[in-house]
């Protein structure tokens, strides 16, 4: 009970103006005490009417009252101050220059608690009350504090933008709806959030979705690291334990061997290492965007949220990271092959053998389907081919259900379709993995549209050539950006 006095004590010796406690307090003929330079302020702005009011029961004086200094009230200021209470007092949630300000509150302004969607203002928890005390303002929608209520304003008719034209993709008034956008397409900005929101949704459903494949991903490359250390150190040894039977021949290879090895190990790894910080990479950026989004589909203003949709509902095209697959036999397999075989050949081949040790230390086997070694191995993945008549040129006729292609002098009545000719392309890229064996040749436009891969074994250098089919055909190896 005693510590409640003090607040009262504390509010009765505040100006209503400012809020802060009083200096050099005077009161006025209706009896309330104000700040001199706070209600002189008030009462300058006043002149011109020559009526003269309280701020707080908006009495009127004529002529203007002669201000004199309240001295009790005073002494209770000074003494309120020496008891270490005008701190807190003077302390009383002021709004900074990142705070959002009471809009209703004069003089200096207290932080808002809560903004109205509906009034389009801010208000401090005493002038808040309203909203709670009064039916009609009950239903007002009250968010989190923003500074950026104004941007619900239409700039043309003054009036709350509580609608969203589909037409022409922006907010606007019900003046607008009658008037410019007569016969557009017009849905309540609460309906339009509602829609964005469950795209939004989906979104981020399909961004969970990436990030656990990925996780998956991750895991398998973090296995086949595993794998690959493994099979190295048996191949070294069981290679060592071979070899050793032929030191005298070859102990100069058996260092070279295990050199060869630990560095494709090294090579292995760091490709998987490689790919699995890539999609650890991604799995934050997703999980970034999913923040984003998350963040987003909390937002009460359903105009801040449509503000913010199409930038952050936005999304990256996803590189396939769930191609990956793996070498089923165990690695280095091909080594340990080689290396016995040349137990028992070295005397006679020790060239040849070392060649073919060297082969198959170096051939990639991450992320490879093993090729098939034999007719058998080759029928395990039969596939059914037919030609396609839509891609079919004009003077290919197609026969035995579009198993057999006969080039003839006359034209085939095919129609017309958009798959016979892909737009030819003007500018081509080309990726190469000279580890990997891999050579990829794609069409460059705001896409990347594969057109052929090769992959093999680069055994010597590779050079860039061209071939230009007629007279004033030209080609030019731009600046990359």
């Amino acid at each position: 009970m005693e510590q409640k006095g003090v607040e009262l004590d504390q509010e009765m010796i505040s100006c209503s103006i400012c809020f802060d406690l009083l200096k050099d307090p005077v009161t006025i003929p209706c009896g309330h005490s104000y700040c001199m330079s706070c209600i002189k302020t008030q009462w300058d702005g006043e002149d011109m009417r020559n009526l003269h009011s309280c701020p707080q029961c908006r009495q009127t004086f004529t002529p203007r009252p002669v201000l004199v200094k309240n001295t009790m009230m005073a002494v209770l200021v000074e003494q309120l101050k020496k008891t270490g209470l005008g701190a807190a007092a003077a302390d009383h949630c002021y709004a900074g220059a990142e705070d959002v300000a009471c809009d209703v509150c004069t003089g200096r302004k207290l932080k808002a608690v809560k903004s109205c969607l509906v009034c389009l203002a801010s208000y401090c928890d005493k002038h808040l009350q309203r909203h709670y005390d009064v039916a009609p303002l009950k239903k007002h929608k009250l968010v989190d504090p923003s500074q950026r209520l104004q941007e619900n304003i239409c700039p043309r008719h003054d009036e709350v933008m509580k609608m969203f034209c589909r037409t022409d993709r922006q907010f606007i008034c019900y003046v607008c709806s009658v008037n410019e956008h007569k016969g557009h397409n017009m849905v309540t900005s609460a309906a339009e959030r509602t829609e964005k929101q469950t795209e939004l949704e989906v979104s981020r459903q399909k961004i969970q979705q990436r990030i656990k494949d990925k996780q998956k991903d991750v895991k398998v490359l973090q296995k086949e690291v595993e794998i690959i250390s493994r099979s190295a150190d048996e191949a070294v040894e069981k290679s060592n334990r071979i070899l050793t039977e032929l030191i005298r021949l070859m102990e100069e290879r058996r260092c070279d061997v295990e050199k060869q090895i630990r560095s494709q190990q090294e090579t292995e790894v760091s490709r998987v290492k490689e790919l699995e910080s890539k999609l650890e990479q991604e799995i934050t950026e997703l999980r970034r965007k999913d923040a984003e989004m998350d963040k987003l589909s909390h937002t009460h203003d359903h105009n801040q949220f449509l503000h913010q949709y199409p930038s952050v509902s936005k999304l990256r095209k996803d590189p396939d990271s769930s191609g990956i697959d793996v070498r089923p036999l165990s690695y280095f397999e091909d080594v340990m092959t080689a290396v016995s075989e040349l137990r028992d050949k070295l005397r006679h081949s020790l060239t040849e053998g070392w060649t073919n040790i060297s082969l198959s230390i170096t051939q990639p086997q991450v992320l490879l389907q093993p090729e098939p070694r034999t007719r058998a191995g080759f029928l395990q993945y039969p596939r059914q081919i037919t030609l396609d008549p839509n891609t079919a040129y004009e003077c290919l006729s197609l026969s035995e259900e579009n198993k057999r292609v006969t080039c003839m002098i006359q034209t085939q009545n095919y129609p017309d379709h958009p798959d016979r000719f892909s737009p030819v392309s003007s500018r081509i890229g080309v990726y190469l993995d000279r580890t990997a064996g891999i050579l990829s040749f794609y069409s460059v436009s705001d896409t990347m549209t594969l057109i052929h891969r090769v992959q093999t074994s680069f055994t010597k250098p590779l050079h860039a050539g061209l071939h230009l089919w007629k007279n004033g055909d030209t080609a030019y190896f731009p600046e990359l950006q």
